[in-house]
């Protein structure tokens, strides 16, 4: 028998086909194991964590086959409740696949403190600017007899002394004792005599 005869024999014929369902079979077992491997298709819509404590997301999270990690803690923001989620990343209503980790970024519990910048000697002019870049807020000013009108003798906070790099809360309120040009120079005691100016 020839080898063209024996390629149009039956028994070639069904060896082929059987083989080629074979192959077809064995291509879409791989396709399929490849969707499922890969979550093919898989999408799951990001929840909206804003607000929620990390107990709340990670409950939001699980449900979904969702992981989370910590990116940041921000500054405080008091639109948020303390030790709440301000942002995440992907954000809300994104589409991601199943063991996605979404990205937090957590509100702190209240404004951090910060180290009060050497002020004293400067005028008005100069400190207040100064202060508020940093988030602190001016409160009362007053005056004491010196001899340079507007030049900062004294920062106060709640009625108490502050010196310069002391820490304090963001946006605390700090008060200004200035000179009022009318006084005498008293560099070496400019500070005890209006101590004793402020308690009187």
């Amino acid at each position: 028998m020839s080898f063209v005869r024996f390629l149009l024999t039956k028994t070639f014929l069904k060896q082929l086909g059987l083989a080629l369902l074979v192959t077809v079979g064995l291509v879409f077992l791989l396709l399929f194991y490849l969707r499922v491997s890969t979550n093919h298709d898989q999408q799951i819509q990001v929840p909206d964590l804003a607000k929620m404590t990390l107990d709340e997301a990670n409950s939001a999270l699980s449900e979904l086959d969702l992981r989370w990690e910590i990116l940041d803690t921000t500054n405080y923001n008091p639109e948020y409740p303390k030790q709440s989620i301000i942002e995440q990343l992907p954000k809300a209503g994104s589409m991601v696949k199943e063991n996605r980790t979404i990205y937090l970024t957590v509100n702190r519990s209240d404004y951090r403190s910060l180290p009060i910048p050497n002020v004293v000697g400067r005028t008005r002019r100069q400190a207040e600017p100064t202060l508020i870049s940093l988030g602190f807020k001016i409160g009362k000013v007053t005056y004491r007899p010196y001899i340079a009108k507007d030049e900062v003798l004294q920062l106060r906070h709640k009625g108490e002394l502050i010196e310069p790099g002391a820490l304090l809360q963001k946006t605390a309120v700090i008060d200004l004792v200035l000179g009022d040009g009318k006084g005498n120079l008293r560099m070496g005691g400019s500070s005890s005599s209006s101590n004793s100016d402020s308690d009187g």
